[in-house]
C-alpha cells in the first residue's frame, strides 16, 4: 500500500474521534444519530475497524461535513473555485442570480445573490421553511417582508431571521442589489467559529 495513503487511513479514527469529542458528543449520541452501533463506531475511532463509505457516509451527514473533509482528504486537482452562477425567475417578485460560494450539503450555506428588478407579476409573495437565514447587504437597497414588518436595508445593513415566519426580500428600488447570503437549512446560525 502507498505511505501516503496507509498514513491518511491510519489517521482517520484518531480525527473521528476528535470531531465527535469536539462536538461534544458521546459515543452513544454518534450512534443514535447514524444508526450504527456503539461497537462499530469505537473500534472504527481506535482503528480496529477499517473506514468504509458505508459507515463513513453516516458519520458525514450525523457531522454535516463534506466526506473529504471528514477523513482529512488531502486536496485534490484544480485549486481554484470554480463559481457557478443560477438564474432563478420567480413567479411573482423579482429575477435574482445566485453564486453559491459552498457546497456542503445539509450544512450552512453561503451565497452571493444579485436581486434583480421585477419582472413577475402580482405582488411579492412571503414564503415559509424550515431553517435560518442572515444576509449582508453588499450595494442597493434591500426590501425585506417579514411576518407583517417592512425594513428598508442599505449597504453594511444586514438581516438575520427564522425562515419560518413568512417572508420575501428584493431590491427596494428599480435597480439591483446584491448581498452576502447564509441560510442553514435545519435552523442552523451563522455564529463565530462556524466552519
Amino acid at each position: 500500500m502507498d505511505p501516503s495513503l496507509a498514513e491518511l487511513l491510519a489517521g482517520i479514527g484518531p480525527r473521528l474521534r476528535r470531531i465527535r469529542r469536539d462536538r461534544g458528543l458521546t459515543l452513544d449520541d454518534l450512534a443514535t444519530a447514524t444508526g450504527l452501533s456503539v461497537s462499530t463506531l469505537s473500534r472504527l475511532e481506535s482503528g480496529k475497524r477499517r473506514p468504509t463509505l458505508d459507515l463513513l457516509i453516516p458519520l458525514a451527514r450525523a457531522h454535516r461535513m463534506a466526506l473529504d473533509h471528514l477523513i482529512g482528504a488531502p486536496p485534490t486537482g484544480d485549486s481554484r473555485a470554480h463559481l457557478t452562477p443560477h438564474r432563478t425567475e420567480p413567479r411573482t417578485g423579482n429575477p435574482s442570480v445566485v453564486v453559491p460560494l459552498t457546497a456542503y450539503p445539509g450544512r450552512l450555506q453561503a451565497f452571493k445573490q444579485i436581486l434583480g428588478t421585477g419582472t413577475g407579476t402580482g405582488p411579492p409573495e412571503r414564503v415559509t421553511h424550515p431553517g435560518h437565514a442572515w444576509f449582508y447587504v453588499l450595494s442597493g437597497e434591500v426590501r425585506l417582508l417579514l411576518g407583517d414588518r417592512e425594513l428598508l436595508l442599505g449597504p453594511g445593513d444586514t438581516a438575520d431571521f427564522d425562515t419560518a415566519e413568512p417572508h420575501w426580500f428584493g431590491p427596494a428600488a428599480d435597480r439591483p442589489a446584491e448581498i452576502l447570503h447564509l441560510y442553514g437549512p435545519h435552523g442552523d446560525r451563522p455564529r463565530p467559529g462556524d466552519q
